[in-house]
């Protein structure tokens, strides 16, 4: 946004004025006014001096505030809190504390749904949005405006990971993918809308008002959305979980499909898991990591979901440097995630499966950021740019699904909601790996592009998923995360494991008595 600095006085003439009271400066662009500084003059008696060839050449910083250029946009947190000059970095500290925001409300509402249930902690996140989201369009200060806004992402992030779970918890391994991609795809039509309400909305305080409303939407669909039938049996309401997988049948016209008795199949195995994993402690993210392949697999998506949360905001942030209308520029950039969440079905539900496919588009991401950096603007930089985000955008979206596979029904949250974690400490590195481009042009691209090759090669360890059912237990989570676990299943349950005498897992680095 172009400012000039504001001379009270002579306001209403300030064009026929800058040349004299505004400094040029020597920029990357070329020269251009100050937006920082202005001559030091009296302006009781300015215009008699510069007359007489008196003026002076001596500058002190803006004091009288500025003036903003209002073309391209009516209002925005930068004008209204001058955000510029000393202060222009706290417009990008805003969005690092947003993303911190999104980094809390990961690890909390993750482990909060597994102890009270995912549907009413999806329509508490909702509510909480709605208010902060309100509060923050009314925020009389920059650091309240943060405030806010840390709460927004908070509350966003989980009402988002809710219904990710929801939807795969409530299908069946044949339709968990196609669920899974359906959710990343309006992640992409909404990030097309956010332009074309950008586009209409010049007012920022409208804009978060609109993208508000949206949100009061959600309560029109609260009511056909059930609670997870897995959840409930995991924390035996059979009842709850009877009614809702009958209503399901029956909306299927699958009754018939249903034992007369499956409900007490259900129960009967359920109540045979060991007491101390289903009835006296809850699930904290501290299970991930007892048992070695639990452990190896959450470091391991940690690490994948950082990169393509790195990567993935890194290139959407600086569309802006590929030229051309800013509107545009991002439109496409959201645009292009379209055809790489469609070719995720094909591509996971072929030979490749999950994890092959993960690996190649991300190592794709990989690449083309690397190539991007020897190639002059215009057209074929944009063009292997979008490249780039096509393929950090489909990776993105098959680790989330990857996640809410490998992890046992009672780690499933929590596992998300801490992969999620690691994906926001991407995100919150972004802006400022953007920045390192002061130190030398091409270090961004490169850190993205080195860091998602090996991502992409990691993934390679990870156990493939496609067609197995799910963990229902930490025993079948650590096993299903096996090196076996890409065979069979009777080979799986063959895999030679630590066992305490109660048949749970022990890990030699904890204590006897701290065993699940």
């Amino acid at each position: 946004m172009d400012l000039l600095t504001n001379q009270k006085d002579y306001l209403d003439c300030l064009y026929r004025y800058r040349n004299s009271s505004i400094p040029i400066e020597e920029t990357d662009d070329g020269k251009s006014y100050s937006q920082c500084a202005k001559y030091d003059v009296d302006y009781g008696v300015w215009e008699a001096s510069f007359w007489a060839g008196n003026a002076t050449n001596e500058t002190i910083e803006c004091d009288e505030g500025w003036v903003h250029d209002s073309y391209e946009y009516q209002r925005t947190i930068i004008s209204d809190f001058d955000l510029v000059c000393d202060q222009k970095t706290a417009a990008d500290l805003a969005q690092s504390i947003y993303f911190a925001g999104v980094l809390f409300g990961s690890f909390v509402m993750g482990s909060l749904s597994d102890i009270i249930g995912r549907r009413v902690s999806l329509i508490l996140t909702v509510s909480l949005v709605i208010i902060f989201q309100i509060a923050a369009s009314f925020a009389p200060s920059f650091w309240s405006y943060c405030t806010f806004r840390f709460f927004v992402g908070a509350f966003n992030i989980g009402g988002f990971l809710l219904a990710f779970v929801i939807v795969t918890e409530l299908v069946g391994p044949s339709k968990r993918v196609y669920t899974g991609i359906i959710i990343q795809l309006f992640y992409a039509v909404g990030a097309m809308l956010l332009t074309l309400f950008g586009y209409l909305i010049r007012n920022w305080e409208v804009l978060q008002l609109t993208i508000m409303a949206l949100f009061v939407v959600c309560y029109f669909t609260f009511p056909f959305v059930p609670e997870s039938a897995r959840w409930l049996v995991v924390k035996s309401k059979y009842d709850k979980a009877e009614k809702i997988i009958n209503k399901m049948a029956k909306g299927n016209k699958a009754t018939d499909k249903l034992p007369a008795d499956y409900m007490s199949k259900v129960k009967k195995w359920n109540d045979a898991q060991t007491p101390e994993e289903s009835n006296v402690r809850n699930p904290s993210f501290i299970d991930l990591f007892r048992t070695p392949n639990l452990r190896t697999t959450t470091v391991n998506l940690m690490y994948n979901w950082a990169v393509c949360s790195m990567v993935y905001y890194g290139l959407s942030l600086s569309t802006s440097d590929l030229g051309g209308n800013i509107y545009i520029s991002f439109f496409i950039s959201g645009a292009v995630e379209v055809p790489a969440y469609l070719l995720c079905i094909p591509a996971i539900e072929s030979p490749l499966g999950r994890r092959y496919s993960t690996s190649a588009f991300q190592l794709l991401a990989g690449v083309a950021c690397l190539i991007t950096i020897v190639i002059p603007i215009g057209p074929w930089k944009t063009t292997v740019a979008m490249i780039g985000k096509f393929g950090v955008s489909a990776s993105f979206a098959l680790v989330y699904i990857y996640a809410a596979e490998v992890f046992p029904t009672p780690l499933r949250s929590v596992g998300v909601g801490i992969c999620s974690t690691s994906s926001r400490i991407g995100g919150i590195l972004s802006p400022l790996i953007l920045l390192l481009d002061e130190v030398w042009e091409p270090l961004p691209l490169i850190i993205f592009g080195l860091s998602a090759i090996l991502g992409g090669s990691l993934v390679l360890l990870l156990p493939e998923t496609r067609g197995k059912d799910l963990p229902e237990t930490i025993e079948e989570g650590e096993l299903f995360n096996s090196r076996k676990s890409t065979k069979s299943k009777e080979d799986v349950e063959k895999e030679a494991v630590h066992k305490t005498e109660n048949g749970n897992y022990l890990n030699p680095g904890f204590e006897k008595e701290d065993e699940i």
